[in-house]
């Protein structure tokens, strides 16, 4: 392999597929990360066997070639030079890949290409096309919710069903609910059902930056992965086996109050009360108050015995009971942190039964919190 690209190009392409390295493998390649010529571009790969991603980036190839290095030695080292032209130049026979920018020269000592568990080409025409900058915000408002509980592995998943023009995500840790609906540009040719690691998702999240492009996520028949490809990336996941939770019989399907509040003044309020909160259990309570002659008053109070007590007190409209109920603090911060719209409603019953909170102006939403024991 001789080849030669942009340092910026090489160090952005090593940030994105190193974090699917495998930090702890009794192989020793996967600790490494591929790098090969592949028609006319220059293709960086990692996996750990569970999840894998490649990038290709731009370069000048002047002789074909393949090789596995370390990926904190690569990394490091590119992470180092200057804003300039880097070649690479690869030893067959002592499979070292030699590293040149400006006056600096290092040789590096890899693993056979051979040896790299070889990753998965995905059906393109067989895929569903996703709008990226619409899965995203999908991703965003539903993966946060997975647990991270490894003796459940089934909760660790996001839930994803698509039928026809309809796409639907979810995702639980057994305290809360995210559900978030779409519609996709063209229909699927077929409805699936299958559950991807939370973890998988947050990474597509990150690699997918280009908000105005189309992704394709295939599934390839027996074979129990799924495979994310995008215009200069793809991403590979094993999918997650077993029963999904029925989530749709634990959302409220009606409710007894009505609270509409600002959307950053309640996330203020969560972040305000959560540096009391912290200290103890994390445990807020909201005294919902309404008012016959005009907006109603919800308070949030937060009490610590080692820190001290925080009340902050909203105006909201609400309509129907009043009614003191305490949550997770965190629970709600991360909730409200990814809920676009100025307004939010949280609907509930009783201060022992779920509530919902939906944003104002957007259908596709749905986040169920249990409440905490007042105590």
């Amino acid at each position: 392999m001789k080849a030669s690209v942009s340092q910026q190009e090489l160090a952005h392409g090593l940030s994105t597929v190193s974090r699917a390295v495998s930090p702890r493998s009794s192989l020793a390649v996967l600790a490494n990360i591929l790098i090969a010529t592949d028609e006319g571009r220059l293709r960086l790969s990692a996996t750990n066997l569970e999840l894998g991603i490649s990038c290709w980036i731009s370069a000048k190839i002047e002789q074909e070639g393949a090789i596995t290095v370390p990926s904190r030695t690569i990394s490091d080292l590119v992470g180092t030079l200057p804003n300039d032209k880097v070649d690479l130049l690869l030893n067959d026979k002592t499979q070292t890949l030699t590293v040149k920018c400006g006056s600096n020269v290092t040789d590096i000592k890899g693993i056979d290409a051979q040896e790299y568990p070889p990753m998965p080409i995905p059906e393109l025409s067989e895929g569903v096309v996703l709008n990226v900058s619409t899965f995203k915000e999908m991703i965003q408002q539903v993966a946060f919710a997975a647990s991270s509980d490894e003796a459940r592995p089934v909760l660790q998943g996001v839930l994803t069903q698509i039928d026809g023009s309809k796409i639907t995500m979810a995702a639980t840790d057994g305290f809360r609910i995210s559900v978030r609906t779409a519609s996709l540009s063209s229909p699927a040719k077929k409805p699936m059902t299958t559950i991807i690691p939370a973890r998988a998702m947050s990474e597509l999240a990150r690699i997918a930056t280009n908000g105005d492009e189309t992704l394709t996520m295939n599934i390839p028949t027996g074979r129990g992965q799924v495979i994310f490809h995008l215009k200069d990336a793809e991403l590979v996941s094993q999918l997650i086996e077993g029963n999904f939770p029925p989530y749709e019989a634990i959302v409220p399907r009606s409710f007894k109050t009505h609270t509409v509040l600002s959307t950053p003044s309640f996330l203020k309020a969560c972040r305000q009360s959560e540096i009391i909160a912290r200290d103890g259990n994390n445990i807020i309570r909201m005294h919902i108050q309404p008012h016959p002659d005009g907006p109603g008053v919800v308070e949030i109070s937060a009490q610590s015995e080692e820190t001290g007590t925080s009340e902050v007190q909203l105006d909201a409209n609400i309509d129907g009971d009043s009614l003191l109920i305490a949550f997770n603090v965190r629970y709600l911060r991360e909730v409200l942190d990814v809920i676009k719209t100025p307004s939010v409603a949280l609907e509930t019953n009783a201060n022992n039964t779920p509530a919902t909170l939906k944003p104002i102006g957007d259908e596709g939403f749905t986040h169920v919190i249990m409440p905490m024991h007042l105590g």
